[in-house]
């Protein structure tokens, strides 16, 4: 491990995950809003989806966010483990009185634990799409024949007919909303925008963030589970 990022401080290093969370949280906003078109929302929500993704992968400006995508996704993670370790070290023997305070939630207590959840649905879904793109892998397969390389909604398909598939992606968005539950607010918090006034704001918005994204990613493979 870098001695470097060793060397900067807690604060900062909150401050810098901070950043590359909300970056994150907002992309999932965007990405959201086009693999809904997955589903038949409108009469031509294929044609949608498919000049989305077309914009997505050809625009220039996308293509340079998609870097600072993934320097956020990277950032964010070794940040949170170097954070998580850093604490573990802090303690490195177990109290034997408690010591939890009582503003210690579940969510930020696991939030380590969601973070890995969120990193093995990032690998799987990568292979299935991102990893297909760059033609390090086969396209997933299924009933649905798979044009070329940026064919995502047939990809999307196939996938999400494997009731498998479908199943273990609700359980890994879950986690996902958990994560995101307490990853809001505590961006906030980190960046010093914490205040009693505005606070309770930053929690409800926060609920209904995590919310709105968890059934949002969940009602795809539930309309194929179903239907």
């Amino acid at each position: 491990m870098s001695q470097t990022l060793l060397k900067i401080s807690s604060i900062s290093k909150k401050v810098f995950m901070s950043l590359a969370g909300l970056f994150l949280i907002i992309f999932l906003v965007v990405h959201l809003s086009i693999n809904l078109f997955i589903l038949p929302i409108t009469e031509n929500h294929q044609e949608i989806f498919k000049q989305a993704v077309e914009f997505m992968t050809t625009f220039p400006l996308i293509k340079v966010m998609e870097v600072v995508l993934f320097g956020a996704f990277i950032l964010h993670i070794i940040l949170g483990v170097v954070l998580q370790i850093e604490n573990w070290m802090a303690r490195p023997v177990g109290y034997a009185v408690s010591t939890k305070s009582k503003t210690d939630s579940p969510f930020s207590r696991f939030s380590i634990h969601t973070g890995v959840i969120i990193f093995i649905f990032l690998v799987i879904h990568f292979m299935n799409f991102y990893f297909v793109k760059l033609g390090w892998v086969d396209p997933p397969a299924g009933d649905m024949p798979v044009a070329d390389k940026h064919d995502f909604y047939n990809m999307a398909l196939n996938v999400f007919n494997n009731p498998v598939y479908s199943v273990l992606y609700i359980v890994l968005i879950l986690g996902l909303g958990f994560h995101l539950h307490h990853a809001f607010q505590a961006a906030f918090q980190s960046l010093g925008l914490n205040h009693p006034k505005y606070t309770p704001w930053i929690k409800g918005i926060g609920l209904i963030y995590s919310i709105v994204i968890t059934i949002g990613f969940i009602s795809i493979p539930l309309y194929f589970l179903i239907n």
